[in-house]
């Protein structure tokens, strides 16, 4: 986890910064007004397109929301406020597999009796127009089978050769 620190803060940096694209951010305090807190932006970014892939490999928690999913939550809302083009990707594998299981098979995997606490987030994301793919590699080293997903998922053959895939045909990788 610390060695994806410094990644975590710059992504949460640069998408902080893209999100305010221009002008004043408001300061931290109680009143909501620019103050000695404010932040002018010198350099705002505007995406014509941005296609980008989530490289969901690790568990990276702030609370009980995982980083990633948030990640993809606020990147496609902004998408679609700023008219961006582009398609975003969620390859979960390793660590994280688990987190595209159905409500039994999670119950089963994770011995609990919840079911799946990030099946909503999942099929907000889904319907924002993310796709969420689930690594066969990961399936098979689980004994899952495609009965043991979420509704909407897709399985792809190979996490890793798929994100070799995305980036040569000019996705840029994000790992939260």
């Amino acid at each position: 986890m610390r060695r994806y620190g410094w990644l975590v803060v710059c992504a949460a940096a640069a998408l902080a910064s893209w999100m305010a694209q221009a002008g004043e951010l408001p300061s931290a305090d109680s009143s909501g007004s620019p103050g000695n807190n404010s932040i002018r932006i010198d350099i705002p970014v505007v995406l014509e397109r941005g296609d980008a892939v989530f490289n969901m490999d690790h568990l990276a928690f702030a609370g009980d929301m995982p980083v990633g999913m948030n990640y993809m939550r606020l990147l496609s809302a902004r998408y679609k406020e700023m008219h961006t083009k582009g398609q975003i990707i969620a390859i979960f594998h390793g660590e994280a597999a688990y987190m595209t299981l159905n409500d039994n098979s999670y119950n089963s995997y994770r011995k609990v009796g919840t079911g799946n606490p990030y099946k909503e987030l999942i099929a907000s994301l889904l319907e924002s127009g993310i796709q969420i793919e689930e690594c066969a590699v990961s399936m098979k080293n689980h004994q899952w089978g495609n009965r043991d997903l979420l509704p909407g998922i897709k399985v792809n053959s190979g996490a890793v050769g798929r994100l070799i895939q995305l980036v040569q045909k000019g996705f840029v990788q994000i790992e939260p």
